[in-house]
């Protein structure tokens, strides 16, 4: 009999440490949500979902980064403008969507001026996407960013579902969506969506040399208003994507999905904002392609090379602006594909 004692005591020294456990992981999980709620001042409570007390927002606005090192200054000037200015007393909720990784952006933007509170959410499949909690973290939400990775997984797992829709609903009440690489492609009209290539996805040179090999597209996701007839490439100047983004370009028209498409090109480190007018600024350390095609491609089929002539580009360094709905008529410059091949640096 003696022997059985060491042997309950383990257990019940097991059993209590398991409560113990339990009982920190319940308080660390109340105070999570204390703080989720009430960080800040008071008047950021919205204690149900018919009394909202905050000042309306001042957007919408959109920031679109090009991928590797984030322009967190585009990020900050995406807070500003929902809160309506820098000097706004108001403070803002944001929420990080991606479909894997870490929170590694809370701590950069809570350090952000005008920020309640920050929150990323992993959602990585669309019975979390369509969850009752979710949906209504999202919709409280007054900035939403989405983080880099694969825009395949984010259109099967978020396209027609709660979350969807809860990301459209800040946006409609003026605030804040932005992204970073796939994050920011799957914000324009017309989505390249990389669901029928490899991981390593089509390139220039594989998508002049056949339009329609691998190269799929998805419609109906976002549709803002200031992003009507785009399609948004990023990682652009350092993987040389021109040749990709025309290959884009020239299979909207020639599919009747539009007559007149604007690529939207943006490099590295650098990010596309555009404000509730649809006036863009580029910001960061390098540049912004808007490519227009507006005619129909002179050869566009399955298995023959790209010609298409005269593509407006208009390359808009850091600090520059692009007005969205008020096309310029002037600045850009001309080139064309023929048989693959385009006929001078588009750069």
């Amino acid at each position: 009999m003696t022997k059985a004692f060491p042997s309950i005591a383990r257990r019940l020294k097991t059993t209590r440490i398991k409560l113990l456990n339990m009982g920190i992981f319940l308080i660390n999980r109340f105070i999570a949500n204390w703080k989720r709620y009430f960080l800040g001042d008071t008047v950021d409570v919205r204690p149900t979902p018919s009394f909202d007390v905050r000042l309306s927002l001042a957007g919408p606005v959109l920031s679109l980064g090009g991928g590797g090192p984030d322009v967190d200054d585009a990020i900050q000037w995406m807070i500003n403008q929902v809160r309506g200015g820098t000097n706004s007393a108001t403070k803002v909720n944001v929420v990080v969507i991606r479909t894997n990784g870490n929170h590694d952006y809370n701590r950069l933007i809570y350090a952000m001026k005008g920020v309640n509170f920050v929150e990323t959410l992993v959602i990585s499949n669309r019975q979390e996407a369509n969850k009752a909690e979710i949906f209504e973290k999202v919709k409280n939400a007054d900035v939403i960013f989405f983080a880099g990775g694969d825009q395949c997984q984010y259109i099967r797992y978020w396209k027609d579902t709660k979350l969807e829709t809860a990301v459209k609903s800040v946006y409609l009440k003026g605030g804040g969506v932005g992204g970073t690489s796939a994050g920011a492609m799957i914000q324009s009209e017309y989505v390249y969506d990389a669901c029928a290539s490899s991981e390593k996805g089509i390139e220039t040179r594989d998508a002049l040399e056949d339009p329609y090999r691998d190269i799929t597209f998805t419609y109906n996701f976002f549709n803002w208003s200031n992003l009507k007839g785009t399609i948004v490439d990023t990682h652009f100047d350092r993987r040389q994507r021109m040749g990709r983004i025309m290959t884009f370009i020239a299979r909207q028209i020639k599919d009747g999905v539009s007559n007149s498409v604007l690529g939207i090109a943006v490099s590295e480190s650098t990010s596309v904002l555009v404000d509730k007018n649809g006036l863009v600024k580029v910001m960061g350390r390098g540049a912004a392609y808007f490519v227009l095609g507006n005619h129909i491609p002179e050869v566009c089929e399955p298995r023959s090379p790209l010609t298409f002539s005269n593509y407006k580009i208009w390359k808009v360094r850091s600090g520059d602006t692009f007005n969205l709905r008020n096309r310029p008529t002037s600045g850009y410059y001309l080139r064309s594909v023929k048989r693959g091949r385009i006929d001078s640096n588009p750069y």
